[in-house]
């Protein structure tokens, strides 16, 4: 008990610097483990939510704070158990000078690492907005010398790694190499080969290929609550919100999360989709979803008209099904079947990419991308049933327009080329 009390300032400061390298740990956990969904929401949150989001808006900043507080706290935590093991040897208690040292070691790494930063990563919001007040000043004590920070960094970089180079982009020989010496089973290499084409193509396909026409999906003018739907659940499982005073699709909420959803306010759980032109590719689009961490994309027109939507599953549909269709997806219909010897039955949804791949012939030249936009393009109107055109190769004879966007024409070779088996 004499010796507990003779040392009791010296473990009391050491309990102090536990608790405040805690603090760091903690919140370099915490605010590294933010999505962007997270920090759009703090940046619509309360004071301390708002001050944190401007944190992350110099995200080297912040981390270099954390990491100079930390070192600081854990260089005076060791000086001080140095000093207790050092008083407590020269007073003949080796042993517990050892046990002391190894002890102090433990409840750094158990107390001041381990446990904060497994806990930030468990409610990571929560924490930042219970640290954002103090990591603030934190940060803005440090910005007197953090120039010298830079310059050490840069300095170091120009000494040590001269030569250093990013890393190019990787090309498709690349991956289509890596793919083929990963794996000695044939299935197994012609699927992994087949998704390798599909995110290839994703610079390729144009968004309004990819795209649910604006006749395909339903949008609802907000309040909207669990009862307007009426049971129904749309099929891209995201309902789809216009802005107040418009019919132009501005947001959209997850349905797969109905547990957690405001069933009197649906609305208050919407994401603001990403607006993108018709003419743009799924690959550029797709980037612009990731970067900001939104799962709907609104095509528009060139007048700002949204003409269509697509979804990240639908994104990943292309990718992962073998040959991915739009009618099956939102038609439950074979796009292309054969009807009877040199006759077919095509979808107007059917993307021209798919119809002369299939028949393997050249594209002949169009603005369209869907076989209902090529015959509009060449009759110069709407179709009607029992309507005839040519294109290419191809002609076409219209079987019946029961709605828009969903035409059903008979497809003839008129070449002398047989078709494609």
């Amino acid at each position: 008990m004499t010796l507990l009390i003779a040392h009791l300032p010296w473990l009391v400061a050491m309990s102090v610097l536990v608790i405040a390298s805690g603090f760091c740990s903690a919140s370099e956990a915490a605010w590294f483990s933010l999505r962007r969904k997270d920090v759009r929401a703090m940046a619509r949150g309360n004071r301390a939510q708002q001050l944190g989001a401007a944190l992350l808006d110099q995200p080297d900043r912040l981390l270099t704070a954390i990491l100079f507080w930390n070192l600081l706290v854990n260089v005076a935590y060791f000086s001080l158990a140095s000093i207790t093991s050092l008083r407590l040897e020269r007073a003949g208690r080796a042993t517990a000078a050892g046990v002391f040292a190894v002890a102090a070691l433990l409840a750094l790494i158990v107390l001041s690492e381990m446990l904060p930063k497994s806990l930030a990563v468990l409610a990571p919001r929560a924490i930042a907005t219970i640290h954002a007040a103090p990591l603030s000043v934190m940060v803005r004590l440090l910005d007197p010398i953090m120039p010298c920070f830079r310059w050490a960094n840069l300095l170091s970089m120009r000494l040590f790694w001269p030569g250093f180079r990013p890393e190019p982009y990787l090309r498709v020989a690349d991956l289509e190499r890596a793919v083929k010496l990963s794996t000695d089973d044939a299935s197994l290499l012609a699927q992994e080969q087949n998704v390798l084409r599909s995110i290839v193509s994703l610079s390729e396909i144009r968004a309004d290929e990819l795209m649910r026409p604006r006749t395909r999906f339903r949008a609802f003018r907000p309040p909207v609550s669990r009862a307007d739907l009426g049971g129904w659940i749309p099929a891209s499982g995201y309902l789809l919100l216009t802005e107040p005073d418009g019919d132009e699709v501005a947001a959209a909420v997850d349905l797969q999360r109905q547990s957690s959803l405001d069933a009197a306010r649906l609305d208050r759980d919407a994401e603001p989709v990403v607006y993108v032109p018709w003419c743009t590719t799924v690959a550029a689009v797709l980037e612009q979803m990731r970067e900001r961490n939104s799962h709907v994309a609104a095509v528009v027109n060139e007048f700002g008209e949204t003409i269509g939507v697509f979804t990240f599953d639908d994104v990943l549909d292309t990718i992962f099904t073998y040959a991915p269709s739009r009618s099956e997806r939102l038609l439950k219909r074979v796009p292309i079947r054969q009807h009877a010897p040199g006759v077919w039955h095509v979808t107007g949804m059917t993307s021209l990419r798919r119809l002369v791949r299939f028949f393997q012939v050249e594209r002949p030249p169009s603005k369209s991308v869907t076989v209902a936009g090529v015959i509009q393009e060449v009759l110069e109107r709407l179709p009607e049933t029992g309507d005839q055109c040519r294109w290419g190769p191809f002609t076409f004879t219209v079987l019946d327009v029961p709605d828009r966007g969903q035409l059903l024409a008979e497809l003839r070779r008129t070449d002398t080329e047989g078709p494609s088996p």
